[in-house]
């Protein structure tokens, strides 16, 4: 009998194939259905067809897009991103930026990469910056004006959920 369930293999270990396909956000949408609504963006969507639904769409770093991580609208109800985080060369400072463009009672949804997938360490992946973890990006979200945060522990995608709402203005020590 022929294997059904397509495997890529790292370093002696097996992860499911469509890990390596792109497109992590289609795991994520249905859940953040329940709480990104009304105007925000997706940062980071790369192809069109992957965008959160009703979503701007916003580049990680290309400054020639109308939109990227780091110059969005203002008054946004929600920004949702998919795997981007950790692409981006100073993620705590662009947590606080995103945190300015929300709305009171806006709500930031990111999906991010599990630490315990190995691919995805950026001594593995060059194209990835940071291990992130729930607890860490937790923090993070506290600190600039998120409360009624909620997370989710690794999916078979190897990654995790994590959203809150910004209840209050930035905390942070500021530079």
């Amino acid at each position: 009998m022929c294997a059904k369930i397509k495997k890529i293999e790292f370093n002696g270990r097996e992860y499911p194939a469509f890990q390596a396909e792109g497109n992590a956000s289609q795991f994520a949408i249905p859940f953040a259905k329940h709480f990104c609504k009304g105007k925000g963006v997706d940062v980071g969507f790369h192809k069109d067809e992957w965008k959160y639904p009703g979503a701007l769409g916003a580049d990680l770093q290309d400054e020639s897009n109308e939109y990227h991580a780091h110059n969005l609208p203002k008054g946004l109800d929600y920004i949702y991103s998919s795997h981007c985080l950790e692409h981006l060369t100073d993620w705590v400072a662009t947590v606080e930026y995103w945190a300015s463009c929300l709305n009171i009672g806006g709500v930031l949804f990111l999906y991010l990469p599990h630490e315990n997938q190995e691919y995805w360490l950026p001594w593995n992946n060059r194209k990835h910056l940071h291990v992130l973890s729930s607890q860490k990006v937790l923090e993070c979200m506290r600190r600039f004006g998120f409360d009624n945060i909620f997370f989710s522990d690794r999916d078979l995608n190897d990654s995790f959920m994590i959203v809150g709402e910004k209840l209050r203005e930035n905390t942070a020590i500021q530079r």
